[in-house]
């Protein structure tokens, strides 16, 4: 089954729409514009300078994704090539996984020459078929039939909510090892106005969402603006004068930012519901494939990364378990940003290389 863009693009790269449609949603971010610089028009036309400028920015063609070497209900596992130990990053189910593989930024392509097998977990579009699929149906259907069909047990690496269901997989599949970057587990831990912002969202969108069998990118992007919507005026003002590599940068990301999968219907009810709303996976009643996930029950080394800096998943709502890396960068910065590489890169690096010695463990219990 082909679950890429109906355009035939990469799958990291779909093409939604023209240019001057971005960011999307455009009217919402115009809006928000508007409220946030009504009492300062010089700032307004700074903003909208910078909306123009990347609106009309040029850009390369999206490099090719890497070949599939395996395949579960339309999600492709991919390969990046590399020697010795397999280490498998899962991405979030939101926004495309080339955050991990950007241009000249790329921390797989960087980790395959330091001596792993690197694969990349690419989840696709959901299809009808798999708009009854929640989080932890994309993890039983799609996740550990990938890992129970390596050759050996891989190091497991998750990023934001990717992180969350690679705990659930470290639980319920042997594994080397497991490592997540800015991923929630205790819900609770999210400010009450960002928990109450999401309900009202799920609230107005539940019935699109069920109509659709999927929630649209635009209601998610809504939800990460109102997070903080200063910064995400803040910042197309500031890229009206920046230049050269920093303004690559900047529509590097932007693009990745609004060109996000939409999120099964069934996925976007329990992140919503079960697990932002009821805060199942902190409260220790999240269950997969039956059985109840608890992190501090992995036998497997494990390593948490978070950041005091990420205004997306707050350090409070992190895993309790293993051991714990601290870094100053954002939610994205920590990972493609000019200090990525020192900051988490290769501490990452250096942590898989002390535990290669160590025997591949399975689930207690």
């Amino acid at each position: 089954m082909n679950n890429s863009p109906p355009d035939g693009r990469s799958a990291f790269a779909p093409n939604f729409a023209a240019l001057q449609h971005r960011p999307r949603p455009l009217p919402l971010f115009l809006s928000l514009l508007q409220r946030e610089t009504a009492a300062n028009p010089a700032a307004m036309q700074r903003a909208l300078a910078g909306l123009r400028k990347y609106q009309e920015a040029a850009r390369p063609p999206p490099p090719a994704p890497m070949p599939a070497i395996a395949e579960a209900r339309g999600a492709m596992l991919r390969g990046y090539g590399g020697d010795g130990p397999t280490v498998l990053f899962v991405p979030s189910l939101i926004n495309p996984p080339s955050v991990l593989d950007l241009p000249g930024r790329s921390l797989l392509r960087w980790l395959a020459g330091q001596g792993r097998r690197v694969q990349l977990l690419d989840w696709g579009w959901p299809d009808a078929a798999r708009s009854g699929l929640s989080v932890a149906g994309h993890v039983e259907e799609i996740l550990l039939p990938l890992i129970r069909g390596l050759d050996a047990p891989p190091d497991l690496v998750g990023y934001c909510l990717g992180g969350t269901m690679a705990i659930a997989a470290a639980a319920l599949a042997p594994v080397r090892s497991l490592a997540t970057i800015a991923a929630p587990w205790h819900f609770a831990g999210f400010p009450e106005e960002a928990r109450t912002a999401l309900a009202q969202l799920w609230a107005q969108s539940r019935l699109t969402a069920e109509t659709l069998g999927v929630l649209p990118m635009e209601a998610l992007q809504s939800a990460f603006w109102g997070l903080d919507p200063a910064r995400t005026i803040a910042k197309f003002a500031d890229f009206a004068t920046l230049e050269g590599e920093a303004a690559s940068s900047f529509v590097t990301l932007e693009d990745w930012a609004n060109d996000g999968p939409p999120l099964a219907v069934a996925a976007a009810r329990e992140m919503f519901e079960d697990l932002f709303a009821d805060d199942r996976t902190g409260r220790g009643a999240w269950r997969v494939a039956g059985m109840r996930i608890d992190p501090a029950a992995i036998a497997a080394p494990m390593l948490t990364i978070v950041s005091a800096g990420d205004r997306i998943v707050p350090q409070a709502s992190a895993p309790r378990v293993g051991e714990r890396i601290e870094v100053a960068q954002g939610h994205v910065g920590m990972v493609v940003g000019s200090r990525g590489k020192a900051v988490l890169w290769a501490p990452l690096a250096a942590w898989l290389d002390r535990h290669d010695a160590e025997p591949p463990t399975r689930r207690r219990g």
